[in-house]
């Protein structure tokens, strides 16, 4: 596991509840990724827990803030690797399923040396999706904010009502549409989507901005890797530039940009959290893995 090595200080610590999947990621640097039969070697390798939800909380956590994340963990001997991993960055973890012995999602990742782009295969939240009875009482108790990353989908729609009743500002992570979203889009109050996320019947990000706005969500951005950040936000349109950076390594970016926007939007307005977000992302990708950026600042 890699270590933090320094910690932003934040004068104002803020307590942020992330709500999706957790995973054990097994990151491996190569050459390139591996053609039919092949073997390779890789250069370097890092092991964290990983889910867009959690690499967000993390995110969160190392900004100074007090992050949650609330998803499936249980009790099989591969979660000690997540629990110390979050521990390392004082990450508090709610789980749905304490009692559940099935290994945890795991994910391989090979991320290419040359380019940063990455290779993934990993299973979803799909075969661990628990009702909302599972939710811990008082939850939501002092919590500033709450990210959904829409995989534990029932959870979700439960805690987006019970947090617009107590005017907790609710952000979804809309990296790809899942199934279940309509019902939580009413309650969101910023959208943050990839270049990759199209609800049904939208084929063009007019359709995207077009289909989020008929939920009444105030604030929609939709991000574009290194090109500039495209935004909707109370009926004004623009884009916000990102910084421009060699890439080693592109995985949990998007994830990264999602926490550090929780943390900038309790004391921005959306436009500056939307730039300081990028500007957090690219440091994530300057060095390798999903946890080394942070021994930047």
């Amino acid at each position: 596991m890699d270590n933090p090595k320094s910690k932003i200080q934040n004068p104002k610590s803020d307590r942020g509840l992330f709500v999706g999947l957790v995973t054990l990621d097994l990151i491996y640097l190569a050459e390139s990724a591996p053609k039919s039969n092949q073997k390779i070697v890789a250069t370097d390798y890092t092991v964290a827990a990983g889910g867009p939800a959690t690499n967000a909380a993390v995110t969160f956590s190392y900004l100074g803030n007090q992050a949650t994340v609330l998803g499936v963990v249980g009790s099989h001997p591969m979660t000690q690797l997540i629990r110390g991993d979050l521990a390392n960055y004082k990450v508090a973890i709610a789980d749905l399923e304490p009692t559940t012995d099935l290994a945890p999602p795991v994910s391989s990742i090979i991320v290419t040396q040359s380019t940063g782009e990455r290779s993934v295969v990993s299973i979803n939240a799909v075969k661990i999706q628990v009702s909302s009875a599972s939710i811990p009482a008082d939850i939501l108790q002092n919590v500033n904010i709450l990210l959904i990353d829409g995989h534990q989908m029932a959870v979700s729609y439960a805690l987006a009502q019970m947090a617009k009743a107590k005017n907790i500002p609710i952000v979804i992570d809309a990296g790809s549409w899942k199934p279940g979203f309509e019902q939580i889009l009413p309650f969101v109050d910023y959208a943050i989507c990839s270049a990759n996320f199209y609800p049904p019947n939208c084929q063009t990000r007019e359709d995207v901005f077009a289909y989020l706005s008929g939920f009444d969500i105030p604030h929609i951005a939709i991000t574009h890797g290194q090109n500039p950040i495209e935004y909707l936000s109370c009926t004004k349109t623009g884009i916000v530039d990102v910084p421009q950076i060699q890439a080693v390594d592109t995985l949990g970016a998007g994830d990264i940009f999602h926490g550090a926007f929780c943390h900038y939007i309790l004391r921005e307005s959306f436009t500056d959290a939307l730039g300081l977000a990028a500007n957090i992302a690219a440091d994530s990708c300057k060095l390798f893995g999903t946890r080394r950026w942070m021994e930047l600042n």
